[in-house]
């Protein structure tokens, strides 16, 4: 097939409409690779070059039509990320060699799995690997990145000569439950009665509980939020990622995806947590608090969520990076999958026998995982 091929520093230059339109034919995309979200977060500073994050994005045209695209930044470092390459830059600067800037293909600081290579068809995603190798050789970096593709488009990747990662995240499946406590009866009895004690806990501090949905949030809701937020970040001497521009943007832009959740004492909110939601898929993201109230962080970031679920009939509940503790709540390991690019020739062969090694550990730890499945003998794990 016969493209135009593009490299653009802003959606912009794509526009809204086109993006839209590609999106619309995806099968694996999420409200994370929407316009809205993205360019929230390049407009506002978040994933910006002066953030250490320069939009790349690639673009193939089938005349007027976008045909292929994919998010692409070049990185000056790798925070934001959470598939940790820290130990392969360290080896890079103990060697005298440069490992950033690098190239990413990611959803800045989201670790969801989602398309990267966005195409209308097999043919247009052919050709948008294509243009992807010949982009990372042309660049002289010292790699390329992939993160949480579905494991078709990792397997794809493998074949252009990317080396596959996996990882663990922690998914509750909905199998149609009437209501909480009709969850809470299909776990093993133990984990049944220290969610049912934590959230007494919750209660008997006084703490009471709203949902507001994004077309309902006002600016005041989402100041909030971003105090709470920003303050979890200081209590672990560490500056967020997000800025209250880009929450105001993404409260604007994609109200139907927004969900937040309030936490009040006193006549005081003290915590809130964000959750991003589609139709059939909720997301776990943000949380945070102005005053420490036992237990309430599960109550905001699981527990309220897990009811929207079920009330709204949403299949899955995405609950983010990491989080073996997520087990005991009903939630369950799935493996993720990002694909890595290398130029330099020893380092890639020593990389490829580290991922190797650690997948077969991956692997057992997932069975190992699964042999500690939080739900009774014979009741529906989702």
């Amino acid at each position: 097939m016969d493209y135009r091929t593009g490299i653009v520093s802003s959606l912009a230059e794509i526009g809204e409409s086109a993006w839209s339109a590609l999106l619309a034919t995806q099968p694996d995309a999420n409200p994370f690779l929407s316009y809205a979200f993205l360019h929230a977060l390049h407009e506002s500073g978040s994933a910006a070059p002066d953030a250490g994050w320069q939009p790349q994005y690639l673009a193939l045209w089938q005349g007027e039509v976008l045909a292929a695209a994919m998010p692409l930044y070049v990185k000056s470092h790798s925070y934001g990320e959470y598939v940790f390459d820290w130990a392969w830059a360290d080896a890079y600067q103990r060697n005298g060699l440069d490992y950033y800037p690098k190239l990413l293909s990611a959803i800045p600081f989201t670790p969801v799995a989602g398309a990267r290579l966005l195409a209308r068809d097999p043919a247009a995603r052919a050709a948008l690997v294509e243009l992807l190798c010949a982009q990372q050789e042309a660049a002289g970096m010292s790699s390329t990145h992939v993160l949480f593709p579905p494991e078709e488009q990792a397997q794809q990747l493998q074949r252009a000569g990317f080396m596959l990662r996996s990882g663990v995240q922690f998914h509750w499946l909905n199998p149609g439950y009437g209501d909480f406590e009709a969850f809470l009866a299909t776990l093993e009895h133990k984990k049944r009665k220290n969610i049912r004690a934590e959230r007494r806990k919750v209660r008997e501090a006084g703490v009471t509980m709203r949902q507001v949905r994004g077309a309902d949030a006002g600016e005041a809701d989402w100041r909030l939020f971003h105090r709470c937020y920003a303050n979890t970040y200081a209590e672990h001497r560490s500056s967020p990622y997000l800025n209250l521009d880009f929450f105001l943007r993404i409260g604007r832009a994609m109200p139907r995806n927004i969900l937040l959740i309030i936490a009040e004492r006193d006549g005081r909110d003290i915590a809130a947590s964000l959750v991003i939601h589609s139709e059939d898929t909720l997301f776990g993201r943000y949380w945070g608090a102005l005053e420490h109230v036992p237990c309430l962080h599960f109550e905001t970031s699981y527990y309220q969520p897990l009811e929207f679920c079920i009330a709204q009939n949403i299949a899955t509940f995405e609950g983010g990076a990491q989080g073996e503790h997520k087990m005991a709540r009903g939630f369950l390991p799935q493996k993720t999958w990002s694909a890595h690019w290398l130029a330099h020739p020893a380092f890639a062969d020593a990389i490829e026998r580290f991922l190797e090694r650690e997948s077969g550990g991956i692997d057992s730890y997932i069975d190992e995982l699964n042999d500690r499945n939080p739900f009774r003998q014979g009741a529906p794990a989702g």
